[in-house]
């Protein structure tokens, strides 16, 4: 593509590179340039405009954009989401309803790397979405690109973002009473947790409120509801071999893991109980602010498996949110500005 000023009588079939008042109305960017468009020009004493002019094998902005979304989402309806139509060069993808974006982080780099005028902007992989909600744009920044290196953009783009629905429909919450707790900590515990499963159109089954005791805790997780399973405990889960870990195993399930590296959510466990995901949340889910155990549920519920692996690689990007009323916070109550 060449791109700079020209004279008028070199400018018909161009791309007009900035907007232009002539004649009472706007000849806006991007316009293709006719010999009626010129003739206004001249009349206003235009005696040149820049331009860019496509050059064989070039690729207009618009028709770009719409290669390479559709190189990325092949079928949007099975990928979940929706493509709106070229405009200025640009594509935007939404959610078509709540879930989590699955993004082929790698082949995302390798597209952006390939021509500086060939971008695609997503959100982070895992990153909860509701219907509507945007979740990466294409954009095509010149006018027109080299159809050679738009052709290796969608080779390496083909199918690399799809929305991830939520599967699961309903989980149940056991809440145990411990010695010496708030009257009102459970109630605080299961609105939270209500909310948390209605942003993923899940519905609370069932709560089963029980004395912070294993067996009591463990009879509970073999009567509760739900495709899922929840444990909000009195007092927080401190090792591995703590009591609510213990009552899964001793209801027949499996812990995979205790502890994360998010902060808020350290104190998060989870395993399986039969065919059912089991989530012992920290203590901080009885607050609505983002914390670790939010990435593991959106997950799950999501049919996603959560790994060892994928745990240990939330630390980067897991340093979410100071809480100041926390008995010793991460800094003290004087701790500079800066």
């Amino acid at each position: 593509m060449k791109f700079g000023p020209v004279p008028l009588a070199a400018a018909q079939g161009a791309v007009l590179a900035h907007s232009v008042m002539a004649g009472g109305r706007k000849l806006p960017k991007g316009r293709i340039l006719s010999c009626e468009d010129l003739s206004v020009l001249r009349a206003e004493g235009v005696a040149q405009v820049t331009v860019a002019r496509l050059d064989p094998g070039d690729v207009g902005e618009d028709a770009a954009a719409a290669q390479l979304a559709a190189a990325l989402v092949p079928d949007p309806a099975a990928a979940g989401l929706t493509v709106t139509a070229p405009h200025t060069g640009r594509v935007n993808f939404h959610a078509t309803g709540p879930g989590v974006v699955e993004i082929n982080a790698e082949r995302i780099h390798r597209l952006n790397r390939i021509d500086p005028s060939i971008t695609l902007a997503t959100l982070a992989p895992f990153t909860r979405v509701t219907k509507g909600m945007l979740a990466g744009t294409v954009k095509i920044i010149a006018y027109a690109v080299a159809g050679a290196a738009l052709a290796r953009a969608c080779d390496v783009a083909h199918g690399a973002m799809r929305l991830r629905p939520v599967v699961l429909k309903a989980a149940g919450l056991i809440l145990t009473d411990a010695p010496g707790q708030a009257g009102k900590l459970n109630d605080k515990g299961q609105a939270a947790v209500a909310a948390r499963l209605r942003a993923l159109g899940l519905r609370l089954a069932e709560v089963r409120e029980v004395p912070h005791d294993r067996d009591a805790l463990a009879g509970a997780l073999g009567q509760v509801g739900g495709d899922m399973v929840l444990i909000l405990t009195g007092a927080a889960t401190s090792d591995l071999h703590d009591d609510a870990p213990e009552a899964v195993r001793q209801a027949g399930g499996k812990v995979a893991r205790f502890g994360m590296p998010v902060d808020p959510g350290n104190l998060l466990f989870h395993g399986q109980l039969g065919a059912r995901p089991v989530i012992g949340l920290p203590g901080c889910a009885r607050s609505p602010a983002l914390n670790g155990a939010d990435w593991v549920l959106e997950r799950l519920a999501c049919g996603i498996a959560v790994t060892d692996d994928d745990i240990a690689g939330m630390g980067v990007g897991g340093l979410l949110k100071e809480i100041l009323i926390r008995p010793q916070p991460r800094e003290g109550r004087g701790a500079p500005d800066a």
